[in-house]
């Protein structure tokens, strides 16, 4: 009897050549959309449904809609707005993955007799020794395991990668070969929810505005600024300063964000010793396949999507704390983002930014 598989449909390229590959292999599949988010104008998810519908017909797959939107209230935009009116920049896209795709979905997928869910994630799953390992993607400039940290040994087990060894344009090679109408669309970018309007005024929505001054690191005041939790550490567009406020014609950068004054610190130029640290703490830990006591002397981290890897070692608080020493000093740490730990290409875990 063939395995059964549910792959989760997006309405992008990724998913719809996942289910093609599948379905050349000879698995049983079905496939379902999920919808995350109520319908508004910046997240079209009757256009995706309706992509989504197309390639299930022109590969004769049947196709399952539901709705996890409350879900996604409850276990990823909440904690989201959280984070935001603590100061702190969270990524709801590493939550969603945990709470939404790898548990709710998975769970849903398993009452309906599904042996494995399928994903067009960029990563791969390997078992050692009857242990799983997630490892990054082979396209380094896909590859997405950054944001799958969070899983565990059920998840891993439950859960298949097609892409994982392919190139996003052999992706798009295959869509294109198989009549996919997916073939030629453009990636999905930031989260739904917020999509392409503009941030701040998405934020304004939920959270109240609270000015305040803006100081540069040498203590002058030079504005007003609408909120901290509309900032991010490193951020350099809309701080409404602009370059003739300081000794030279450079963008300023935002260093801190003082909440006790509730005062916005900015520098001027990118390679203002302010912007980097050597030295960061992570909480909220979570290993893949170990634990802190049994990890490498020397790892690699990201604290950001798509950086390079660093060099850099872990000297452990607690079970749930860690201190991360770098080699080099590291642009832009903020807190509430996720640092991603890895031995060579395997993706160990990582946890959250507090400082």
């Amino acid at each position: 009897m063939a395995e059964k598989v549910i792959v989760g449909m997006s309405g992008g390229v990724d998913s719809s050549v996942a289910a093609l590959l599948l379905k050349e292999n000879g698995f049983e599949i079905e496939c379902l959309f999920m919808k995350n988010w109520d319908e508004d104008e910046t997240c079209p998810a009757a256009i995706d449904y309706k992509d989504a519908l197309q390639v299930c017909n022109t590969l004769n797959l049947p196709l399952h809609s539901v709705n996890f939107s409350a879900q996604y209230q409850e276990l990823v935009f909440a904690h989201f707005l959280k984070s935001y009116r603590s100061g702190k920049t969270p990524n709801p896209d590493i939550l969603c993955n945990k709470e939404i795709k790898f548990k709710v979905f998975l769970d849903y997928a398993l009452e309906l007799g599904a042996d494995h869910i399928v994903t067009g994630h960029y990563a791969r799953i390997e078992k050692r020794k009857n242990v799983y390992h997630l490892l990054k993607g082979t396209d380094s400039a896909k590859d997405q395991s950054y944001f799958l940290y969070l899983l565990g040994q059920k998840e891993l087990a439950k859960s298949l990668f097609p892409l994982g060894n392919m190139k996003k344009k052999e992706v798009r090679r295959l869509a294109r070969k198989a009549n996919l109408i997916t073939h030629e669309k453009k990636d999905s970018t930031g989260i739904c929810f917020i999509g392409e309007r503009n941030f701040t005024q998405f934020l304004k929505k939920y959270i109240p505005p609270e000015p305040g001054d803006i100081f540069t690191i040498d203590g002058n005041n030079v504005g007003i600024h609408d909120g901290l939790m509309y900032y991010t550490i490193g951020q350099r567009k809309g701080i409404g300063v602009g370059g003739g406020f300081g000794d030279k014609e450079a963008p300023w950068y935002v260093v801190e964000k003082d909440h006790e004054k509730n005062q916005l610190i900015i520098a001027q130029g990118h390679d203002h010793p302010s912007l980097y640290s050597t030295t960061l703490k992570a909480v909220d830990l979570h290993w893949i396949h170990s634990d802190s006591s049994n990890l490498p002397e020397t790892v690699t981290a990201k604290i950001r999507y798509r950086q390079d890897d660093q060099s850099c070692t872990l000297n452990t608080e607690n079970q749930n704390s860690v201190f991360v020493h770098f080699e080099k000093p590291q642009f832009a740490v903020a807190p509430g983002q996720s640092i991603v730990f890895y031995d060579g290409e395997v993706c160990l875990g990582g946890g959250v930014i507090d400082g």
